[in-house]
C-alpha cells in the first residue's frame, strides 16, 4: 500500500511541473500542436526504448497466454492521456498557470463521481467531504473571489474542466485495464495511443519544419520526461495497488508544486487567499488517506 501511495504521489508531483515548462515553450513562440506533439512523440520513443532494454531481462518476460487485454485496447485507452494534454495546454494559454492547475484538480471529484456512475461504487463519508473541500478550495485558489467575472476566461475554464474529465478517465482506465502488462509496456502502449490521437488533431509538422533545431527539442524532451514518462509509469504501477478513488485524491499533490513553480519561475502573483484555497484542496487529499497511510507505515 505504501509503495503505491508513494508512486502516485511522485507521479503527481512530476505532473505539477509540466505547465510551467509549457508556458516557457509558448513564450519561445511554439504552438499547441508543437508542444503536445513533441511531448507525445518523445515520450513514446523514450518509453519504448526503456521497455526494449527492460525486456532483455528475464524478470519482465511474460508468456502471451497471460496477456488478457488486447494491445489495441491499451492504445485506445491512451487517448485519454492525449486529450489531457490537448485540453490542459490550451487552458494554460488562456488562464494563469496557477489557475489552470486548479481547474485540472477537479478530476478529484470527477473521478469519484465516475466510479459511482459507472461501477456503482458509493463514495465514503470522507471522500464526500473531500469533494466539498475541493469545490470550496477551488473558489478561493482560482482567485474568483478577488477578480471580476469579466477577467476570467470562460473558454479557458471550459478547457480546464475538459482536461480534468479526461484525467479522471485516464486514472480510472489505468487502474482497471492492462494490469497484467509490465508497467513500462503498459505506459508505452498508452502513450502511443496519445501520440496517434495528437498527430490526428495536429499533424506533426514540427518533425519537418526545422522547429526541433530551436528550443522545441529541449522543451519537448523535458515535458515528455515529466509528463509522459514518469507519471504514466508510476501510475501504471501505483494505481492498481491503491485504487482509483484513493489515487485521484492523492494526485492533488501536483497542485502546490504547480503553484510554487508559477510563483517562483513565472513570477505570477499568488495571493494569501489563493494559498488558503490550495491548503483547503490539499486537505481534501490528506483527509481520506489517513487510514491508508497508517496501514502502509505499519
Amino acid at each position: 500500500m505504501l509503495k503505491g501511495i508513494l508512486l502516485v504521489f511522485f507521479g503527481a508531483c512530476s505532473f505539477g511541473i509540466l505547465s510551467t515548462f509549457v508556458k516557457l515553450a509558448y513564450h519561445d513562440g511554439y504552438t499547441l500542436g508543437d508542444v503536445t506533439g513533441a511531448q507525445a512523440f518523445f515520450g513514446a520513443v523514450i518509453l519504448w526504448i526503456l521497455f526494449f532494454f527492460q525486456s532483455r531481462t528475464s524478470k519482465y518476460k511474460i508468456k502471451e497466454i497471460e496477456i488478457k487485454t488486447p494491445w489495441w485496447k491499451m492504445i485506445l485507452a491512451g487517448t485519454c492521456t492525449g486529450l489531457v494534454s490537448v485540453f490542459y495546454y490550451q487552458c494554460v494559454k488562456l488562464v494563469p498557470n496557477s489557475v489552470a492547475i486548479i481547474l485540472l484538480m477537479q478530476f478529484i471529484w470527477m473521478s469519484i463521481l465516475m466510479e459511482f456512475i459507472i461501477f456503482k461504487k458509493k463514495p465514503t463519508g470522507l471522500q464526500f467531504m473531500a469533494i466539498l473541500l475541493v469545490l470550496g478550495g477551488t473558489v478561493l485558489a482560482s482567485g474568483m473571489v478577488e477578480a471580476s467575472i469579466q477577467s476570467i476566461s470562460l473558454k479557458g475554464i471550459g478547457f480546464g474542466l475538459l482536461a480534468a474529465l479526461s484525467y479522471a478517465g485516464f486514472l480510472m482506465l489505468s487502474g482497471r485495464i492492462g494490469n497484467e502488462y509490465p508497467p513500462l509496456k503498459k505506459s508505452a502502449l498508452m502513450i502511443t495511443g496519445a501520440c496517434v490521437l495528437i498527430f490526428i488533431i495536429f499533424p506533426p509538422t514540427f518533425l519537418f519544419d526545422g522547429a526541433l533545431n530551436g528550443s522545441l527539442l529541449k522543451w519537448g524532451l523535458i515535458i515528455a520526461v515529466f509528463g509522459t514518462v514518469i507519471p504514466p509509469l508510476f501510475y501504471a504501477e501505483g494505481v492498481p495497488r491503491i485504487g482509483t478513488a484513493l489515487s485521484s485524491i492523492l494526485s492533488a499533490a501536483e497542485l502546490p508544486v504547480a503553484v510554487m513553480m508559477a510563483g517562483f519561475v513565472l513570477q505570477e502573483q499568488v495571493s494569501f487567499l489563493r494559498w488558503v484555497g490550495v491548503a483547503v484542496i490539499l486537505s481534501a487529499m490528506v483527509l481520506p488517506n489517513l487510514k491508508c497511510l497508517k496501514k502502509g507505515l505499519r
